[in-house]
């Protein structure tokens, strides 16, 4: 049987009205007053409860997506009173609904951003160092059909950034961006360089390919499974190199006067006054609209979305063979087939979008994506049943007004504001722009601008510093099952600590050490969960609502696994933790379908079904 999912605000019998919840680029709903959090230690509450009542710090970063929490990380590091507020949960606009790629930008030697490839391909390779428990190395296959075609139009594609008349990117213009790509990012020869092979071997390694291919041209870049727990790790990293440092999720800026910026706990209602000497405002594509709710108007902002599907489809896997498809569309998008575990991501589109309104994948996006399968894949059928999950997000471009979306800039700026508030300077650095790949790049020079307008000196640098679980990560399969014997203990059988391993990494160790100091369970709707792990979860990483723990601390939604079952029980063990009642905790499971539903359209089904 189906869960009947809510798609249209309403009281549940005995409950208040409901309050606007904004959760991705989604607007629901939840009950109002109905979230105590007394019983959660270091709840997001408790970290409110902090902001409240020492309403002060060096610096206040508004946006919780990876290049807000880099910054925080970056400071923290500094020894500077950072906090950073984000109204949603940490990760879940843009950074949250990326490819899942960590890479060089191959593309944009085309439109002549020569200086981000390089810096994307340096922090590319710098990442799968740094967390190589989340970035790993990704073989990307480019199928071609044609040997000389796009020769002539490449130049024009350079000089006006426009599309003009779709013609094929062929095997000689392929060849020479990947030997321009080659150059960058070798990384002193440890990442392969590219390779080339005719017709009969493409088909020999991928044998459902389109039959009229001519070439597969194959390079190496990086992927990230798990954007939004790397988030989480850069996040803790930040809050446990110092102590002073504060950061809660659920809270947004709505406004701002001579006091400082008034922030909105968004699970309570409640507003207080904070203040600051630098605000940095990170929140991406709403950038603009964060200026203005601080009282400053502007208009660098002019975000795309970029929508996925997930597909649990063991052909289409197979088809794959490892390797990431990416490639050019018949209408000039370069557009990827990507092989995760055991599911399979397609995307992704670019389409200029409202931000104030809701982003979500849509029908024609769908029809899209089967459009392209079907362009590789001509003899693999793919039908909306097949789809476990799907994601849409609004990319934080800067404004472009007539040049297509597929030629904004990636690179980023930050734009730098200062006034005088009650006797004093207060400064203001709008980050427009950015990407996944250069996070770490972005947020050390955010974080410096930063310090000068503190008048504090740099004192150490993120450059090589490891990240949260990728610190003694281990380097190979057999160190990897060695790691994982080594954690073998009572209750923690090898396929427990391999699911540890991968959501944790090596910080796995101290959340083994958690569960055993205290009553523990696996779920019976799912073997990837317990309930002391989410004890955990709830100490350590700031669960707002029930639908975080299915979407952003584990990837049970992404995999398309969640059922009535599971979202009973996680409420179930939950409810004490948030001092949620029965109410708040029926109210939690009707959001996180609404969420499913609305945002991603999932439908949840029983276990039984």
């Amino acid at each position: 049987m189906r869960l009947t999912v809510i798609c249209s605000p309403r009281t549940l019998e005995g409950q208040q009205p409901f309050q606007t919840l904004t959760l991705r680029s989604s607007t629901l709903s939840i009950p109002a007053g109905r979230t105590s959090h007394e019983g959660a230690a270091e709840s997001t509450r408790t970290v409110v409860q902090e902001l409240r009542d020492n309403p002060r710090a060096s610096v206040l970063i508004i946006g919780g997506g990876i290049n807000g929490v880099g910054t925080f990380r970056d400071l923290a590091l500094q020894g500077v009173d950072v906090a950073l507020v984000e109204r949603g949960d940490y990760c879940q606009g843009a950074s949250g609904a990326s490819s899942h790629m960590i890479h060089g930008g191959i593309r944009y030697l085309e439109n002549g951003e020569f200086r981000l490839v390089r810096e994307s391909v340096i922090e590319r390779n710098a990442l799968m160092k740094i967390a190589p428990h989340y970035v790993k190395p990704l073989q990307t296959t480019i199928p071609i059909y044609s040997t000389f075609s796009g020769i002539l139009s490449a130049p024009l594609r350079f000089l006006t950034h426009k599309q003009g008349k779709q013609v094929e990117r062929g095997a000689v213009l392929i060849k020479a961006g990947l030997t321009m790509y080659d150059f960058f990012s070798r990384d002193g020869g440890n990442v392969p360089r590219h390779s080339f092979v005719g017709r009969k071997k493409a088909l020999a390694s991928m044998p459902d390919l389109r039959k009229d291919v001519k070439y597969a041209a194959t390079y190496f870049d990086a992927s990230v499974h798990n954007p939004e727990r790397l988030t989480l790790d850069v996040l803790r990293d930040g809050q446990l190199a110092n102590p002073a440092v504060r950061a809660a999720n659920y809270v947004s800026a709505i406004g701002a006067g001579e006091d400082g910026v008034e922030l909105r706990d968004e699970l309570t209602g409640e507003t207080f006054t904070f203040r600051a000497d630098v605000v940095v405002n990170a929140s991406g594509a709403w950038t603009d609209e964060t200026n203005a709710a601080l009282g400053t108007e502007s208009r660098f902002m002019g975000g795309t979305k970029g929508s996925h599907i997930v597909l649990d489809h063991p052909e289409l896997l197979k088809a794959c063979n490892g390797t990431e498809i990416f490639f050019e569309h018949v209408d000039g998008r370069i557009v990827l087939i990507y092989p995760m575990g055991d599911r399979v991501l397609v995307g992704t589109t670019d389409i200029d979008v409202d931000v104030t309104e809701q982003a979500v994948c849509t029908d024609e996006e769908i029809d899209y994506f089967f459009e392209l399968i079907g362009h590789v894949f001509p003899d693999i059928t793919v039908a909306k049943e097949d789809i476990v999950y799907s994601f849409s997000g609004v990319r934080p471009l800067p404004r472009h007004d007539e040049t297509q979306p597929g030629f904004v800039s990636r690179d980023y700026r930050i734009e730098k504001r200062e006034e005088k508030t009650d006797g004093r300077t207060v400064t203001t650095l709008s980050l427009v722009g950015g990407k996944w790949t250069t996070f770490r790049a972005l947020s050390e020079h955010l974080a410096d601008d930063t310090l000068a307008a503190l008048g504090r000196p740099r004192r150490t640098s993120t450059a090589g510093l490891a990240i949260g679980g990728g610190k003694d990560f281990p380097t190979d399969e057999a160190a990897e099952r060695a790691w994982v014997r080594g954690m073998v203990r009572p209750g923690f059988d090898e396929a427990r600590v391999r699911v540890l391993l991968t959501r944790y990494g090596t910080r796995a160790s101290d959340v083994i050490d958690y569960l055993t100091e205290g009553p523990d369970r696996v779920f019976t709707s799912t073997a990837e969960l317990s309930t002391r792990e989410l004890a955990y979860m709830v100490e350590h990483e700031q669960i707002g609502h029930l639908i975080d723990v299915l979407i952003r601390r584990t990837s049970l939604a992404f995999r398309g696994l969640v059922t009535e079952e599971l979202l009973a029980e996680l409420s179930e063990a939950l409810a004490p933790l948030l001092g949620w009642d029965a109410a708040q905790s029926a109210a939690e499971i009707e959001l996180a379908g609404k969420v499913l539903a609305e945002a991603h359209r999932v439908h949840v089904t029983s276990l039984t079904s």
